[in-house]
């Protein structure tokens, strides 16, 4: 289910949990760049905010099992 450009914020927040769960399948792995729909700048973006919301235990970590 790749998302449209129009679809996707401007800018990530970290703070915005809802948005962000919409980017990580089941097992709290970020989704590829093909599945996003993203542009690289724009998935990097995405990337850095998941990461800061996992730190604050806002989204859980990768689980393995």
């Amino acid at each position: 289910m790749a998302l449209k450009k129009k679809d996707s914020p401007r800018v990530f927040d970290y703070k915005d949990v809802k948005t962000l769960q919409r980017y990580i399948n089941p097992y709290g792995q970020i989704d590829s760049i093909a599945k996003t729909g993203l542009s690289a700048k724009g998935q990097r973006a995405l990337a850095v905010a998941i990461k800061r919301a996992r730190h604050l235990a806002l989204l859980p970590f990768v689980s393995h099992g």
